[in-house]
Order: structure tokens, then C-alpha cells, then sequence
């Protein structure tokens, strides 16, 4: 049985990873953490989130460390933001607790920071910006075609709810640095995001990056390779977020035999890298 700790656990994500938890033959809720000092605190998950009760208090990240070692989860679930993301990891990995991560908007200096406290505790990880199984097959797919479109124009269009906080997308990012490693470009320097005002002629390096807010979107992605005579457009369309919870079961099933002191992803988990 995975014993799994869920952040953000009243949140739009967090609630349905613990009603889909519930759901498992495999897997149960051992703990549920908020933001810190959370009016929550002391009250039943699960009547929180409209489940009934299912014996398992909300407690502050602020008490994190203190619910890990009591609770002692194989696994904690963090989709929450990037800011508090990285505290959360750091004291998972001290607690020797493996994580699954799909928060996104993390720097690479935020990443450098989680890397090595996984290396250093030799825990185990999935950190993914997108854990549906279909952007992951879509990432593999943009990663062959921009092998053979290599002479083609690319674009990224992506587009999300009016509350999404960072923009492009973390699925956008990655979609990004797929294409630019195959191409061999300067990720530095190919990137455009967006164009306004008289820009002049796209040149031949250039990736443009395009991010779209509104309504309750839940997230579009388009790859567009536009050629001389035609063009090939290659979308992802999540209809509900359970599709990335339904990525996050996989992956806590994966972490628990996954490398130690490796962060893992969703191609490792879904067997395509």
C-alpha cells in the first residue's frame, strides 16, 4: 500500500488527486497539507473536499517536517507554486519522503536547489510541468517531427484558464526546450515570445512562444510547423484536469521503484523517452 501526502490538498488539483487516491486498490491518504496557519487546520480532508470523512486532519506546511515523520508517507504529491514547491521538496527529501511534482514556473536556479537536495538524500522523484499521458506522447511526437520538419517555421501557442499565474505554460517551456535541443539552437536566443510592432521578417532560428488567458480553459497546446505550400499543426487538448491526475496515479506508482537521488519524468514513467 503507497502511503501518499497530498500539498495544496483543498485546491483544484489537490482535491481531485485525493478523490481519485480514494478510488485505489493500492494507495491511501496518510496526510494533507495547506498554506501555512490555514484555517483548515484540525478539520477532516475529506469532509473538506466533499468525500465524508476519511480520518485525515488538514495541518499547515508550516508543521510539515513534524506530519512527515509521524505520518511517514512513501510519497508526497506537490502541486501547488513554485515558491512554496521548493521548501516542500527540500523537507520532503530531509525526511527521506520521495516526491511527485507537477507545480510549474520553477527557475532553473529553484531547480538547481531541488536537484541537489534530492541528490544529497537520495530520495526518489517525478518532476513533470504537464502528467497527462497525452502531452507526454505529444511531447515525444513534436520531439520526432521536429527532426524530419528541421527547415520549417515553429510556433507555440498555448492557451489557459484566467487564473493560471505564470505564463508560457510549464507544458509550453517544455515543448520549447524539446524542439531547441533537437534543433540544436541557443535556447537563450531562438525564443520569441509573442511579436508586437513592426518586427520585421521571422528569421530562420527563431521559435515563437504564445500564451493566450481566459474563461476556464483548461489547457490547449498547439505545435505549428508551417513550410512552403503547407503546414502541420499538432494539438493537445486537456477537457478536465483529470487527465493530469490520471498521469499523477502513474507516476506514484513508478516513484516508489524509480532511481534514488534521480529525478525521473512522465516519458520515464510512460516507458517513451
Amino acid at each position: 500500500m503507497i502511503g501518499v501526502a497530498v500539498t495544496g490538498a483543498s485546491g483544484r488539483m489537490g482535491s481531485k488527486i485525493i478523490k481519485t487516491i480514494l478510488k485505489q486498490d493500492d494507495m491511501k491518504v496518510v496526510a494533507a497539507i495547506e498554506a501555512p496557519n490555514t484555517p483548515l487546520e484540525g478539520k477532516d480532508i475529506g469532509e473538506v473536499i466533499g468525500v465524508g470523512t476519511i480520518n485525515v486532519p488538514v495541518n499547515g506546511a508550516q508543521k510539515l517536517a513534524e506530519v512527515l515523520k509521524e505520518n511517514k508517507p512513501d510519497v508526497l504529491v506537490d502541486f501547488t507554486i513554485a515558491n512554496a514547491a521548493v521548501n516542500t521538496i527540500k523537507t520532503s527529501a530531509q525526511c527521506g519522503v520521495n516526491v511527485v511534482v507537477g507545480t510549474t514556473g520553477l527557475s532553473d536556479s529553484q531547480l538547481d536547489e531541488i536537484k541537489k537536495s534530492i541528490e544529497e538524500n537520495q530520495i526518489r522523484a517525478v518532476i513533470a510541468p504537464n502528467m497527462a499521458v497525452g502531452v507526454n506522447v505529444f511531447f515525444k511526437v513534436i520531439k520526432d517531427l521536429a527532426k524530419i520538419l528541421n527547415d520549417y517555421d515553429i510556433e507555440i501557442i498555448e492557451a489557459h484558464h484566467k487564473h493560471k499565474a505564470d505564463a508560457p505554460s510549464g507544458t509550453a517551456v517544455r515543448a520549447y526546450e524539446i524542439i531547441a535541443d533537437e534543433l540544436g539552437r541557443n535556447k537563450e536566443e531562438s525564443c520569441v515570445y509573442g511579436r508586437q510592432g513592426i518586427v520585421g521578417a521571422r528569421t530562420a532560428e527563431e521559435i515563437g512562444v504564445h500564451a493566450v488567458r481566459g474563461g476556464d480553459i483548461v489547457g490547449d497546446h498547439t505545435v505549428l510547423f508551417a513550410g512552403d505550400g503547407e503546414r502541420i499543426e499538432l494539438v493537445h487538448r486537456a477537457h478536465s484536469r483529470q487527465a493530469f491526475v490520471s498521469g499523477v496515479i502513474k507516476a506514484l506508482r513508478f516513484v516508489v521503484g524509480a532511481p534514488e537521488g534521480k529525478i525521473s519524468d512522465m516519458g520515464d514513467v510512460l516507458g517513451i523517452k
